[in-house]
């Protein structure tokens, strides 16, 4: 017997154990999140246990064992079997309007205009200047169901001008003392728009381009006020989860002041941020590059085709089920957005274009498919979708047009639409899964403030087609639901492709952005009734920590 072998056996084991301990913990990162459910979202859709991130990019992800033996890190997060999923996107939301809505007077959920009128008789403004403004009512939520006047809104505010919103934004209510700093009269009329009247005589009410005529009167916001508003918008979207939002229609100069922001590190948030259509945002982009960071893209410009079903403004192809007399209407000429299509194709932006009305839908339809002339990859969206006769859906797929939708506007809604567009009209309305089946994707979003910001609700509402509430319990038009999965990735991987950003967020895999949101249950795998009361845990932006939940201990 060789009384060395084992002595050499024992050293031999020495020195394979130095050279592998060399290799393990020999890559620096700046955090490690382990011990958890990593949906990556990959091409497998792979579940791993950890990732590491360095300089706010994914550098790893993989096994428990495999992230913490070969990374050190002074950050270390154990998840303790909690979900992380990419951080949530909301594709179409208003950013300064959130911020707005919570300076503003809020008017939402109020059962009547009398409960408006209480609000606002304790409101006392957070703005230097003396207008009474607010949001959120919606007479659809009343008993009497009827569009109000301003009668008793003129006894309340005789000598201060009031304008008051209405949820989907394209109403308002304003008193006399407004009408008449704008000259509004019986007479006034505006293409696009409506001002509603009673014996001839103004309520007070305007519709979509009317509106306009009032809120161009309202004090701009000073610079104080709007970085207020935005990190007040910001705050609400980190504690949703959100880490990337898509602002339906800014100017720019609210453009660049968020660019501002984010360059002093006042905001985190990232921004694909669409220019509104309006000349002196032509005006800017045929002589400026427009501004492009690691956290703001404006390459697209959005446009309103028509209004919205709660307030008559949805241009429909036959008269609404429950008015007879109302239509609804266009708020350009088709040949104007024709000219723009064209403009937009040219210069190499995104055109995306709110439609509500099947007859919206199907003129802007046929536009971008003119332009299109085929498949293509330019991207181009229609926003809301809400109603596609069943002869236009095709076009979706045949032009590659994404489709942007809403979730809960089918939820918050369900109580009255069928009377609005009828039985057999209906079953057109709010057809994700149609819509993901004709183009293989579909970017999810809230239109908050119209909407709440919460992503979490709109993934519920996309799955089971039920208000928080669990209303209706069987659920709106069912066959039309997405699965937990295509919910996800509309608010994540689908999303980031509606704004050609799939190169730097989305899914987790090296060499993306370290933009993450962490639950305290799996919304891939809860029992539904669970999934209304799921909180966020933590959000990171760029690897760094921007929300931690106050009442959940990790």
């Amino acid at each position: 017997m060789n009384y060395f072998q084992p002595m050499k056996r024992a050293f031999l084991y020495l020195i394979i154990g130095l050279t592998i301990s060399c290799d393990f913990k020999s890559s620096e990162a700046d955090l490690i999140l382990h011990n958890g459910f990593i949906y990556t979202l990959n091409e497998a859709n792979d579940i791993h246990k950890a990732v590491a991130v360095k300089d706010g990019v994914i550098i790893d992800v993989g096994p428990e064992h495999h992230i913490l033996n070969k990374y050190r890190s002074k950050d270390k997060i154990d998840l303790q079997g909690k979900p992380l999923y990419p951080g949530f996107t909301d594709s179409h939301c208003h950013f300064l309007g959130l911020g707005e809505s919570i300076l503003w007077a809020d008017l939402v959920k109020t059962a009547s205009f009398d409960e408006v009128l209480e609000k606002l008789d304790n409101y006392k403004s957070r703005f230097s200047h003396h207008w009474v403004l607010g949001h959120g009512w919606d007479q659809n939520d009343w008993v009497d169901q009827e569009f109000p006047n301003n009668e008793k809104l003129n006894i309340l505010f005789p000598d201060q001008p009031v304008y008051l919103v209405r949820i989907d934004g394209h109403a308002a209510i304003v008193n006399d003392y407004a009408l008449e700093l704008a000259g509004i009269t019986c007479y006034t009329e505006v293409e696009g728009g409506e001002i509603r009247k009673e014996n001839l005589a103004c309520t007070g009410v305007l519709v979509d381009n009317a509106m306009d005529i009032v809120s161009a009167l309202v004090p701009e916001l000073n610079r104080e006020d709007k970085e207020l508003a935005f990190k007040l918008a910001e705050n609400k979207c980190s504690q949703s989860g959100l880490t990337s939002l898509h602002d339906a229609g800014m100017s720019y100069k609210d453009i660049l002041f968020i660019d501002s922001l984010h360059n002093s590190s006042d905001l985190k948030i990232n921004v694909y941020a669409m220019f509104s259509d309006s000349e002196e945002n032509y005006e800017y982009v045929a002589n400026n590059t427009p501004p492009s960071s690691d956290r703001l893209t404006a390459n697209s410009f959005k446009f309103y085709a028509d209004g919205a079903l709660g307030s008559y403004g949805a241009c429909l192809i036959k008269p609404y089920s429950d008015s007879k007399d109302r239509q609804g209407f266009l708020l350009k000429d088709p040949s104007y957005f024709i000219s723009k299509a064209k403009f937009l194709y040219e210069n190499g932006f995104q055109m995306n274009t709110h439609c509500i009305g099947d007859s919206a839908n199907r003129v802007i339809l046929d536009i971008y498919s003119s332009v299109l002339k085929g498949t293509n990859d330019l991207r181009w969206r229609i926003e809301h979708c809400q109603v596609v006769n069943e002869k236009d859906i095709e076009i979706f797929r045949q032009y590659n047009i994404i489709p942007s939708v809403q979730p809960l506007h089918a939820t918050s809604d369900y109580p009255w639409f069928l009377e609005r567009l009828g039985k057999n009209r209906a079953k057109s309305a709010y057809s994700y899964k149609e819509l993901l089946n004709q183009t293989g994707m579909i970017a999810l979003g809230t239109d908050f403030p119209v909407e709440s910001f919460k992503p979490l609700n709109t993934f519920y509402a996309a799955v089971f087609r039920k208000n928080l509430q669990g209303k209706p319990v069987t659920g709106i038009q069912p066959e039309n639901a997405l699965s937990r999965m295509e919910a996800l990735k509309g608010m994540t991987e689908w999303a980031a492709l509606s704004s050609f950003e799939e190169n730097t967020k989305g899914r987790i895999i090296p060499g993306l952005n370290a933009d993450f949101v962490i639950l305290d249950r799996d919304i891939i795998k809860a029992d539904e009734k669970y999934i209304p009361d799921a909180k966020v845990v933590y959000t990171y932006i760029r690897g760094e920590q921007v929300y931690k939940n106050p009442e959940i201990r990790n």
